[in-house]
């Protein structure tokens, strides 16, 4: 039975991952808009910000053991797939309409 937002059931964690490709997907459908939705694009571009961070600053982290940025960089890393699954959660809710889903899937 399809899930009632429309998109696939969850198969597990594993099933989340957002690549690269989708991520770059969702950053191009954001440029084309250009302006019809700036706080969606302002965060998407926040999340790619932070993601960045996380993925370049673990290795200072560790390296000069920093261990309070260690869970901020591993957040960061993670950032876009949470990103990802709220947005599926509230527009599957009925919450916001989300238009680029359906790339990062």
């Amino acid at each position: 039975m399809p899930h009632p937002s429309g998109l696939p059931k969850r198969r597990g964690r594993r099933s989340r991952r957002v690549t690269l490709a989708q991520m770059q997907r969702v950053k191009n459908w954001h440029a084309a808009q250009q302006g019809a939705h700036p706080a969606e694009q302002a965060a998407w571009d926040t999340v790619l910000t932070l993601w960045l961070m996380g993925w370049m600053g673990w290795f200072p982290a560790f390296a000069f053991d920093a261990s309070w940025a260690w869970p901020l960089c591993l957040l960061g890393m993670h950032l876009p797939r949470l990103y990802v699954g709220w947005r599926a959660r509230a527009h599957g809710s009925g919450r916001l309409r989300c238009d680029w889903l359906e790339l990062a899937r």
